[in-house]
């Protein structure tokens, strides 16, 4: 019966590099002729989204838009109040990604790392900043090894086991939210609907047996002005958001990963029966990514022979990609801002809105320590007639402490961080903040190992007998496969003839009578 070789396909990937890249963005913008002059700029909101993304050769290329959305007060007498304006700009940039190359796996993502917004004259403004561009790039392995010869009854392997991580699938899913905020009765109605975020948080994903269940909560935040006057209210809603995703081959003890970004948001008001306006309309749409892999346990044959036939072993080294272990933890940041002087005093806040990005990260002995920024903006009621609404900015910065077991500090590491929920409230002349962090962490290290990929049979006469036995020695570094390799026999044999109770165990000296082979 001819040799058959049984193949196993082996598919997984990984990270070539990591690297940031900043984007200065720079531009004016005219304010529409339905809207009155700039007094004063309150705020600045810049949400910036990756459009387009192309791994070329040792970079990526990331373009993408920004989309403003400007609070301010108006200079016009009649128009006293706050006003909003929207605007879109666009950028692009390289990340250097060494050993990059055209059709690789990547993942990019981007945040604000700094923005201001500045009057130019009562008709036009100025936004400038930078936007941090990260990117991830993969290195995708496919490749065939060994797992098994049947056909050869004499085919004597040597397999020891080992974990491989592979990747399941990645799947992509669109999640809508809907919201219907009523205003009650003692609020204004909706005049300007001025700003409108929303934020996913309160994830909860999980790998059942073909399938994914995706939960999520979704807070949209909306700052309106009343109609027909400048009173400004700040309303909230929280909706849930679930599906379940059909993934062929996954089960719950596999590990997942999603990502959530907010791609759409559309915000409208309407009427109720009274004929006033107290019905604020949201539909955003989130768009999910799960990733869901596996670490594998096969046997991997490190060699094999025959003692019937000439064989050729075609081995190959792979540098592979193992996922040490990921996590995620939960930082409380607090920090009281203070009013200067030249502030007005706070009488009511009205809306308090953050952002948070990662701006550095170190493995340590069995954790990774993470610090960021977190930029808040407090849009308060001041006891000023005359500037009676106002806004303060900081950058608060903060650091969290991941348990990953195992780590070590040569080990590779990849960060993400989202704002769960900010409170701010007046503490004596200050703003106290209090926000939750969440921070996810992924580490990974890179490891050889070496594959049997092809065994061929060769032409040529086995060598012949030249005793019937052969006392044999053994020597340091000796195994008893090394042995019956050498003399062409096999471990079966060795145990049975010698009377050897543990295979694994051979003591140096001890002497060892080897079937009549051919002794090479």
């Amino acid at each position: 019966m001819a040799m058959e070789l049984i193949k196993e396909n082996i598919e997984c990937e990984q990270l070539l590099h990591e690297d940031f890249s900043d984007t200065v963005v720079k531009a004016e913008y005219v304010i529409p002729d339905t809207h009155p002059d700039v007094n004063e700029v309150l705020m600045i909101d810049a949400k910036p989204i990756i459009i387009a993304k192309e791994v070329m050769q040792d970079k990526v290329l990331v373009e993408g838009q920004v989309e403003y959305t400007i609070l301010y007060l108006a200079r016009e007498e009649e128009n006293i109040g706050v006003h909003s304006v929207n605007y879109v700009g666009k950028f692009s940039n390289y990340v250097e990604i060494p050993g990059a190359e055209h059709k690789m796996i990547c993942d990019a993502d981007c945040y604000v790392e700094h923005m201001e917004c500045n009057i130019v004259n009562e008709r036009k403004i100025a936004v400038e900043g930078i936007v941090k561009l990260k990117a991830e790039v993969y290195k995708n392995y496919d490749f065939e090894v060994i797992k098994d010869v049947t056909g050869s009854q004499d085919m004597q392997m040597l397999k020891s086991p080992a974990t491989v991580d592979k990747i399941v699938g990645n799947v992509s899913e669109d999640l809508v939210a809907k919201s219907q905020i009523q205003i009650p009765m003692d609020k204004p109605q909706i005049g300007t609907v001025l700003k409108c975020d929303v934020k996913v948080h309160k994830k909860d994903v999980r790998v059942m047996e073909g399938k994914i269940s995706i939960n999520a909560n979704v807070l949209v935040s909306i700052l309106y002005r009343g109609k027909d006057i400048r009173d400004l209210v700040y309303v909230e809603d929280n909706v849930e958001v679930n599906k379940e995703v059909d993934l062929e081959g996954v089960n719950p003890t596999m590990d997942s990963y999603t990502d959530f970004k907010v791609d759409t948001v559309g915000v409208d008001f309407k009427e109720d029966d009274l004929g006033e306006n107290r019905t604020l309309v949201v539909e955003a749409l989130i768009k999910s990514n799960s990733k869901v892999m596996y670490k594998e346990e096969m046997d991997i044959i490190q060699d094999a022979y025959s003692p019937s036939l000439l064989l050729q072993m075609n081995k190959r080294d792979y540098e592979l990609n193992v996922m040490h272990g990921h996590a995620t933890c939960q930082s409380i940041v607090k920090y009281n801002i203070e009013i200067d002087g030249d502030s007005p005093k706070i009488s009511q806040i009205l809306m308090t809105c953050g952002k948070v990005c990662i701006t550095d990260k170190k493995l340590v002995e069995d954790k990774v320590i993470v610090d960021g920024v977190l930029n808040v903006d407090v849009l308060y009621r001041t006891i000023d007639e005359e500037k009676n609404i106002y806004t303060v900015n900081e950058e608060i910065p903060f650091s969290c402490t991941v348990e990953v077991p195992g780590c070590k500090i040569d080990m590779q590491c990849i960060g993400k961080a989202c704002l769960e929920n900010i409170e701010a409230s007046i503490e004596a002349d200050t703003i106290a903040i209090k926000a939750v962090v969440e921070v996810y962490t992924r580490v990974n290290y890179v490891t050889h190992k070496e594959f049997l990929v092809d065994i061929v049979s060769i032409e040529g006469e086995l060598p012949k007998k030249k005793a019937s036995l052969t006392i044999y020695a053994v020597q340091h570094g000796d195994t008893l496969w090394k042995i019956a390799k050498k003399y062409a026999s096999t471990i079966d044999d060795l145990v049975k003839l010698n009377n050897i109770e543990d295979p694994d165990v051979v003591k140096v000296g001890h002497k060892l009578i080897i079937p009549g082979r051919a002794i090479i």
